[in-house]
Order: structure tokens, then sequence, then C-alpha cells
């Protein structure tokens, strides 16, 4: 292993022919003594140094870097291991990272995944697996619970915290002499992401069937994320459009009014779809420039008739004591309408936030002290 200080950075050439590059600001922001030893938050104050910081020297002693810093501070000493490991320009190795595996309807669909209740709440072997399987796929299916509310519940909190609303931390979908949403009442709910007139639309949602006697009632599904893709592909100024453009949703009853805008398709850094927002029924109405209408209007209409192709789409008929899972900012939900007077209907439902999802893949990824 060889160093070499320059003007503004360290240079570490390590023997596999890895070389790292390390700002003198970087590495003093990152001086292991400037963490709080028992919460590991930064207690260091970057202001409280010139921007122009820069060290006196620099050695490896045994399987620590050490840096002198030119302003007499006691010397920063980094592990070499973990200095090679968090370098500047890689990103930290995340257990909670999932590549999506997308799908679409047809035959050649693959079954989607299914775990046991039991499984989950007794193993965290089992509950690393199927957290693992339903970020992948987006979707999965938890059987064998009980017939009581909190059967289903009880799945979510292994997760971690659940989700409030203004419709509570939980709801029942059930058909309503007054319902306050489409979602409780026995018509046809087409394909939607959920609460897309929040400011962050829940993450995992989680609906429990408690009984499913009547004729109809079929649970439709859809990944946004293969139809973003496939739109890319065959028409890519309709997917940036999509991207580009914020339009108004809003959800409003006697006590409540809640609005946001959201582009249909959410992109990270890098271009890569990581967020679906797709509710026709939560739209407001559009207040989009005139002459922006009639293209943002064509995009609009193709995203949602693509949903609706039974190419994209899978039907799941649940049964009590099913659950199914899903990333609801990734996977579009809807129900067949259903005849309440040939059985009673009721689903469960609660949300985690997808930011709890990962930090419970995280802890179980740790090693065993």
């Amino acid at each position: 292993m060889q160093i070499s200080l320059e003007a503004e950075r360290l240079i570490v050439h390590w023997s596999d022919g890895t070389v790292g590059t390390f700002p003198w600001l970087w590495l003093r922001d990152t001086d292991p003594a400037g963490f709080h030893p028992m919460t590991g938050e930064r207690t260091f104050d970057l202001t409280g140094v010139p921007a122009d910081i820069r060290a006196s020297g620099a050695t490896i002693d045994g399987d620590m870097l050490v840096v002198d810093w030119n302003d007499n501070l006691v010397p920063g000493r980094f592990p070499l291991d973990w200095i090679l490991e968090h370098r500047p320009g890689r990103r930290r190795d995340d257990p909670a990272t999932v590549a999506p595996l997308l799908w679409r309807g047809g035959s050649d669909t693959p079954d989607t995944a299914r775990f046991p209740a039991e499984g989950i709440l007794r193993s965290d072997a089992v509950l690393g697996e199927w957290l693992h399987a339903t970020k992948r796929d987006g979707l999965s299916i938890v059987d064998g619970l009980s017939d009581t509310v909190d059967a289903g519940t009880a799945i979510a909190a292994r997760v971690g915290h659940l989700r409030e609303t203004h419709f509570g931390t939980t709801f029942e979908v059930v058909s309503k002499p007054d319902p306050n949403n489409l979602a409780y009442t026995a018509e046809a709910l087409p394909l939607h992401t959920d609460l897309t007139n929040q400011d962050l639309p829940p993450g995992y949602q989680f609906l429990h069937c408690l009984a499913n006697e009547a004729q109809g009632g079929g649970s439709l599904f859809c990944d946004g994320f293969a139809v973003a893709e496939d739109l890319q592909e065959n028409a890519a100024e309709l997917a940036d459009e999509l991207a580009r453009t914020s339009i108004p949703f809003r959800f409003h009853d006697a006590g409540t009014d809640i609005r946001a805008r959201k582009r249909v398709i959410t992109r990270d850094e890098t271009g890569r779809t990581v967020e679906i927002c797709f509710n026709a029924h939560l739209a407001d109405i559009l207040d989009l420039a005139p002459e922006a209408l009639a293209p943002y209007y064509a995009t609009y209409r193709r995203f949602m008739a693509m949903t609706r192709d039974p190419l994209y789409t899978r039907r799941l008929r649940l049964a009590a004591g099913e659950m199914v899972v899903f990333d609801n900012r990734r996977i579009l939900h809807g129900r067949d309408a259903f005849d309440p007077t040939t059985g009673f209907r009721h689903l469960h439902g609660c949300y985690v936030d997808r930011a709890d999802w990962d930090s419970r893949m995280r802890v179980l990824a740790r090693a065993p002290d």
C-alpha cells in the first residue's frame, strides 16, 4: 500500500490496484473522533475548520491510516478496511438494495410468492426471505392467517410502525351506505396507487381478507415499473412527459382536504423509475396551461390504457385467511365490481412505510455479535 499527499487531497493505492482519492475536508468531516461513541451521530462541526484545511502528514500504522492535521488537532485514525469500503465515489453497501424483478400479466407470469404467517411471525429467517421477495416482486401473499383483524397487523408490526393516515391506523374495506371513498362501495375500482394526495404516499400496503363470499370482487394488480419501462422503450417522449410534469391530487370529505402535486413517474438521478403515483379518481382538476393539456392527456391516457391491458394485469381472488402485501408506490391495485347481496366481502388494511421496510431488512442482515 502506498499513500501520497497532494495540496487538496490524499491518494491511497491498495495492493490490488484500487485507488482512493480523499479530499482533506472529507477526511476531517469523516474522522471517527467526530462521531458520538454511543449514538454514532456526527458531533463534528464542519464550520469549525477552514474549508481549505489540509494535513501536515499521513502515515500507515499497522491497520490504521493516521492523519496529522496542520492545526495541531488530535490526529485522525482511520481503519484501512473501513476507509477502503467508504472511499468517496463508492456508495455504502445496503442490504435493503434489491433490484426489482418486473412482471407482466399472461400465462407465463410467475406465481405470486407465498409465505406462511406463522413462519414470518416466528422466524427472522423467513421474515427476511419474505421482505426480500416482496421488495423484489413488489407483491406477495401471506397465508394461514386467523380470522381476526389483529392477525394481519401482527405481520405488519414485524416490519415496523403502522402508518397512520386520515383513514386511521387501520381501515376496513367493506361496502358502506355512506362512503367517502370508492373503495367503500361495491363498484369496480380502477387500478391505482393509494393516497397520491399525500405529501408522502404510504409505502407497503397490507390487505387481509376476512371474508370474500360475494360474487365478483376479484383483486387486480399491475406492475407500474413494467408499464413505465415499456412506455419508455416504445414512446420515450411520453414517458418523459409523465416524469417531468406534476399534476394535482386531492382527497376531501366533511373534515379533510389533503392535496399534493405528484408526477406519475418519479425517477432517481440515474434515470431509474423508483415510484409510480397514479390515481385517476383522486386526480384533481388538471391545472396545466392550455397548450400543455393536449400533450399531457395523450401520455396520461396511454399510461392508463396500458395499466388496463391484460398484458400487464394479474388477477387474484383472495380467500379468507390470505393477505396480499404490495409496494403501493410501484404496484397498482384495483378490483372487479361485486354484488353485496350475494355474500359478505371484508378486507382489513394497513400501511408500513418503505423506510421501515428497508430498516428491518438492514437490521436482519447484521452479523450476530
